[in-house]
């Protein structure tokens, strides 16, 4: 069972870019899609990006494609999610989580099984 660990986070200005990073323990992530959600208080939590691993592709949707990008690193078992041009709107907790079908990238948080404890980040204006 794999176990995920995100970290990065903080308090940032508008307009200023982060890096998150999603580190897995107990398992490899070339059976998994791994996916970047974020909620805010009082929302729903939403799907940000995805990758899949074994093939190494990027998966986003359309509203956060441009301003967040992922990028995996192999070797050290970890997902990086680069945000740029951030907003407070941007502010949120956000989760790293794991499917086990790495055929299908669902954007549905339900759908994933297991998830890191996450980290804030806080945008002020």
């Amino acid at each position: 069972q794999v176990q995920l660990v995100e970290s990065g986070g903080g308090v940032v200005q508008a307009g200023d870019s982060l890096r998150l990073s999603c580190t897995a323990s107990g398992g490899s992530f070339s059976r998994y899609v791994i996916a970047w959600f974020r909620q805010a208080p009082g929302k729903e939590r939403e799907f940000v990006a995805a990758m899949r691993w074994n093939s190494g592709s990027p998966w986003y949707t359309d509203t956060m494609k441009g301003r967040f990008t992922v990028s995996g690193d192999n070797a050290r078992s970890t997902l990086y999610l680069h945000s740029n041009s951030l907003t407070p709107g941007d502010t949120a907790v956000y989760y790293c989580a794991a499917s086990d079908d790495p055929y299908r990238v669902p954007t549905s948080s339900h759908e994933y099984n297991y998830w890191g404890q996450g980290t804030q980040v806080t945008v002020s204006s």
